[in-house]
């Protein structure tokens, strides 16, 4: 799925985005997110540039593929729905909902079944 199959402003800027986390292009991300951008998943809530940087470093180190399942929204939002394949889960099925400003992610919520992150990480041994 391209930016060039969605009308909305929101909807191009999201599949910019994801298509970013696919190819574990963090500058991208970081180009398409407002200075101030709020994410919040069910590890927490980051604010601000950097923090959101690292948070995406951490999910890029973990990733080998995403797939794009859907994208709906307008100028203003974008649900995403897509799916990871991640070294510590197979199978992780996630839903960002985006929120634009000016042109830029203003805030994300990003949603998945922790779950079976928490099992992984309860058995992995520390460094």
């Amino acid at each position: 799925m391209t930016m060039a199959e969605h009308t909305g402003r929101a909807t191009a800027i999201a599949c910019t985005y994801v298509e970013a986390i696919a190819s574990k292009d963090i500058d991208t991300i970081l180009e398409v997110s407002a200075e101030d951008v709020i994410c919040t998943s069910p590890i927490g809530k980051v604010s601000g540039t950097q923090a959101f940087r690292r948070f995406h470093e951490g999910f890029a180190r973990m990733i080998k593929s995403v797939n794009i399942l859907a994208v709906y929204g307008d100028d203003n939002q974008a649900v995403v729905v897509y799916e990871a394949e991640t070294h510590p889960v197979p199978h992780a099925v996630t839903v960002e909902l985006i929120t634009i400003s000016g042109g830029k992610i203003a805030s994300t919520d990003v949603i998945y079944d922790s779950a079976p992150f928490a099992e992984y990480m309860a058995t992995a041994k520390p460094h």
